[in-house]
C-alpha cells in the first residue's frame, strides 16, 4: 500500500512535515537519489526540500517531476531557500519582486 504523502529533504523541514501528519526521510548526504526513488516507489504525493532537490542526480529528478502519479514538488526549504534553477525564481528576482 502506497503512503499518501512523503516529505524528503532536511530534518527541520522534516520535522515539520511530520508535525501536519506527512511520513518524512532524511536521507544522508550522498544518498539523496535513492531516497527519492524509494519515495516515488512508494508515496502519491512526494514532496521535495530545495536543498534536497539540487543534490538528487537532475536526470532522475527532472523524470520524477514529469511523473502523473506520484504527483512530485520541489518546496522551499525551512529558511525559504527556493530551488535556484526554477524558472520562475529566475523571472521573479530579475523583476525584482524577490531578493
Amino acid at each position: 500500500m502506497r503512503s499518501a504523502r512523503i516529505f524528503v529533504g532536511d530534518e527541520l523541514s522534516a520535522a515539520g512535515f511530520q508535525l501536519c501528519g506527512v511520513s518524512a526521510r532524511v536521507p544522508t548526504p550522498g544518498d539523496e537519489t535513492d531516497c527519492f526513488e524509494q519515495a516515488l516507489k512508494e508515496a502519491q504525493l512526494v514532496l521535495v526540500g530545495s536543498r534536497c532537490a539540487k543534490a538528487i542526480a537532475p536526470a532522475v529528478l527532472d523524470a520524477g517531476l514529469t511523473l502523473l502519479s506520484p504527483l512530485v514538488m520541489v518546496v522551499p526549504d525551512w529558511d525559504g531557500t527556493p530551488r535556484a534553477s526554477d524558472p520562475a525564481n529566475r523571472v521573479r528576482r530579475v523583476l525584482g519582486l524577490e531578493p
